[in-house]
């Protein structure tokens, strides 16, 4: 990564696991990245360990509403938002037969619907200054069939579909837009 200097980046869920890896490496890079989570103590903790240039952002994505004016927010307070990572996710596992109406709900709101909506507010910023990269984290669990991940592997095919459309409509406008599918990885 080279030419660093004053970019600012959001990674959610980047006190732990693989957020806390990107976010590792981005501040390792002198980039300014804000982390947000719903568990402040994670992302404190996280802060601890890395420094300055990790910025800890306590808020729930599944306050749609909110989003605009936390974007609006931490422009003013950070400058223009250059690397958006949508990584914060959440998992279910059960029975197929046993995933209720509002277990499927939750988490198409927390994995889809809070990744389209942030996207959408840190793309309008991005588009500003014709610059920006946004990385979606999807699985492989949307390549292949996992048992009792109905929910999960659905949230993640469609952060996939709708990554193909946001790169196709955004990289015009300087803004490129790309999705990782990792594997199992040992975290917490």
């Amino acid at each position: 990564m080279m030419n660093q200097e004053n970019k600012v980046a959001i990674v959610t869920g980047g006190g732990s696991g693989i957020g806390f890896a990107i976010t590792k490496k981005f501040v390792t890079e002198n980039i300014t990245t804000i982390i947000i989570g719903r568990d402040a103590k994670k992302l404190n903790d996280a802060k601890n360990i890395l420094g300055d240039l990790c910025i800890p952002i306590s808020f729930d994505l599944n306050d749609l509403s909110s989003i605009p004016a936390l974007v609006n927010d931490l422009e003013s307070k950070f400058g223009s938002i250059t690397i958006l990572v949508n990584n914060a996710g959440i998992n279910l596992k059960k029975n197929f037969t046993e995933v209720s109406d509002d277990d499927f709900k939750s988490i198409m709101h927390t994995n889809v619907s809070s990744v389209f909506a942030l996207s959408r507010e840190v793309a309008k910023v991005m588009i500003k200054n014709v610059n920006g990269c946004i990385i979606n984290i999807s699985s492989m669990a949307s390549q292949y069939g996992i048992p009792k991940v109905i929910a999960y592997t659905a949230s993640k095919s469609a952060i996939e579909g709708m990554t193909r459309a946001m790169a196709v409509e955004l990289s015009p406008l300087g803004i490129r837009v790309n999705c990782i599918a990792p594997g199992f990885i040992a975290t917490e």
